[in-house]
């Protein structure tokens, strides 16, 4: 029988031991979640996915790094959510390959940013963030007003389709028609301004 003494003296003994303690921890958090209605579904029908814009606005906040200093989850707890609105939800975020949580609050979050200022402001906000926020230490993204460039949507939606998206063959077919004579700005706007309207705001 094993003891202490003789797992701690043999090393790969250890490794093997620890290894299989976080797979199968792992696998008892994960698992049961793939089975959770909650996590698996849209928390109601305003929850839809990408059009072709916003998913190419949404491969340019990840190319920019925004996520670096933009979280996209509001925690349950009574300062976030006077300060973002109602707390995100698991269902809100079923079409989202990868999801944007994030745990870093550089900015502020975003993920009830949407209808919560104009095209304009956050057209504004992007070439100088100082002109509407003073205190902002944001940099600028003036280069994002250049033409938008995605030859590949629609094969970003056909993979996106092989993971659970529902696009339909239709859609698919339309995308590049969808994003031409855009621009990169626009189409992060887009992204944006699509932002956690499925629950109601609460503040």
């Amino acid at each position: 029988m094993l003891n202490h003494d003789k797992v701690e003296r043999s090393v790969p003994l250890l490794i093997v031991l620890t290894i299989v303690t976080i797979a199968f921890g792992g696998l008892v958090e994960i698992v049961p979640l793939f089975f959770q209605k909650s996590t698996t579904t849209p928390v109601n029908e305003l929850v839809k996915p990408y059009d072709p814009l916003r998913l190419a606005g949404r491969d340019i906040y990840i190319r920019e790094g925004c996520y670096n200093c933009h979280s996209q989850m509001i925690r349950p707890f009574r300062a976030e959510t006077e300060r973002y609105g109602h707390y995100s939800v698991a269902g809100e975020f079923v079409y989202d390959h990868p999801f944007q949580w994030g745990s870093k609050r550089t900015g502020p979050d975003l993920h009830r940013v949407g209808g919560r200022y104009s095209d304009q402001w956050h057209y504004t906000h992007l070439m100088n963030p100082r002109d509407v926020v003073p205190e902002s230490n944001m940099p600028a993204y003036s280069w994002l007003d250049r033409p938008l460039k995605e030859p590949n949507i629609g094969a970003k939606m056909a993979a996106l389709r092989a993971v659970g998206v529902p696009y339909s063959d239709k859609e698919i077919a339309d995308a590049p028609k969808a994003v031409e004579g855009k621009t990169e700005i626009q189409a992060l706007i887009a992204y944006l301004q699509g932002m956690g309207l499925a629950l109601k705001q609460t503040r």
